[in-house]
């Protein structure tokens, strides 16, 4: 049965699940946003523009016809009807109050706009912003004053994910959020480098973030929500599709300060990110390779179409938002602690992190984020009993 637009906001239960997600926030806002993000795929302008003149709950009203007051020129009559057909379906208590429950049940944080931690270049978005964000993890690292993205090939080469991790690296240890999409090859690259050198990062994904997709990375995320944060604009449960790939693409450009693409093939998805970028007029950085490599070669169409910047470094990223090395925020000199990283090493015996530790002067915490980040180099491996250097 179709919820009416008062049933989708003024169910009990629903006033009850939206308080112990945001109990600082309007219930009715926050049940009517929730409502939205369950009604709508990610991206969907008619429903923006009525968000925009109306409010969330005014235009559930509206769309449900418990009013007449349309105001002229908010939606042309024929996209309102026809979004309105595509939203109808889907309008049921059960299917929100799902949503709000499922989010509580996996510590799910919302994040709605105007808040103090939401992405300010969201709103560049206009009509095409998200409803609202379902977060998981430290959702303070997004209040960080410098974001990149650095997105890539999943099919990435070994050059590939080497370059994306030191740029990821350089720029975390100066304080820079990373931002990617928590993909197999570049993205994960990124992700783990920024994690590696006790950084922040934050993942966007394609579906709920109660889902690990792609599933092997489901350690990577659950590292990610202890130093960082993952993010979606669909609901719990909610499954990625080829479109929301796409439309997710355009939450990381709109985020970050410059979008950087390190691998990325002819007519590689990635270049989708790219697009929302220049859309936006975001910096976009691309990361040369070989001119005989495929995974390189829409690298070069940006740097050749699209005017985007050839970038080889994390200070070269940092000057796409005009930071130069004079203003560039202090580094944590991360080569002396790899100095003594590699000094405290055998390439014969395995030794355990604590060993390491005690051995180089360095915490363990910071002994194991090192070699998570040296370990992306080939530099070191781990074994049954430690880890050794190999080289």
């Amino acid at each position: 049965m179709i919820a009416t637009g008062l049933e989708l906001i003024d169910d009990p239960e629903l006033r009850s699940a939206a308080r112990l997600l945001r109990a600082d926030a309007d219930p009715d806002e926050v049940a009517a946003r929730v409502a939205w993000s369950v009604l709508v795929e990610p991206g969907d302008g008619v429903a923006g523009a009525l968000l925009q003149s109306l409010g969330a709950v005014e235009a559930l009203r509206i769309v449900f016809g418990e009013s007449s007051l349309m105001p002229p020129g908010v939606a042309a009559p024929r996209a309102f009807a026809e979004a309105t057909a595509r939203w109808r379906p889907r309008a049921s208590t059960r299917a929100v109050r799902d949503a709000l429950v499922s989010a509580h049940s996996v510590g799910a944080r919302l994040l709605l706009p105007g808040d103090e931690l939401w992405p300010d270049g969201l709103d560049d978005l206009d009509v095409h912003q998200p409803v609202l964000l379902w977060a998981r993890g430290d959702a303070d690292v997004l209040g960080a004053q410098t974001a990149a993205a650095i997105v890539g090939a999943r099919a990435a080469t070994g050059y590939g994910e080497n370059v994306a991790a030191e740029l990821a690296g350089d720029l975390a240890t100066g304080g820079t959020l990373v931002v990617s999409g928590g993909a197999y090859g570049i993205d994960g690259a990124a992700h783990r480098a920024a994690l590696g050198v006790g950084g922040s990062t934050a993942a966007f994904l394609a579906g709920g973030v109660d889902r690990a997709y792609p599933i092997g990375h489901q350690q990577l995320f659950d590292r990610i929500r202890q130093a960082g944060v993952v993010l979606s604009e669909v609901p719990c449960g909610t499954a990625p599709t080829k479109w929301r790939f796409l439309a997710r693409n355009r939450l990381i450009a709109a985020s970050s300060l410059a979008t950087v693409v390190v691998e990325a093939g002819w007519r590689s998805g990635t270049l989708n990110t790219a697009g929302h970028a220049s859309s936006l007029a975001r910096p976009l950085g691309a990361v040369p390779g070989p001119i005989t490599s495929a995974a390189s070669a829409g690298c070069h169409r940006l740097l050749r179409e699209y005017d985007a910047v050839c970038v080889t470094s994390a200070q070269e990223v940092r000057e796409l938002w005009g930071e130069t090395a004079a203003t560039a925020a202090p580094s944590a000199a991360p080569e002396h602690d790899r100095t003594r990283l590699f000094d405290a090493m055998s390439t014969r015996s395995a030794r355990e992190t604590a060993d390491i530790a005690r051995r180089s002067g360095l915490s363990i915490e910071r002994v194991r984020s090192l070699l998570g980040l040296v370990a992306l180099d080939g530099l070191v491996a781990q074994r049954d009993d430690g880890w050794v250097r190999l080289q």
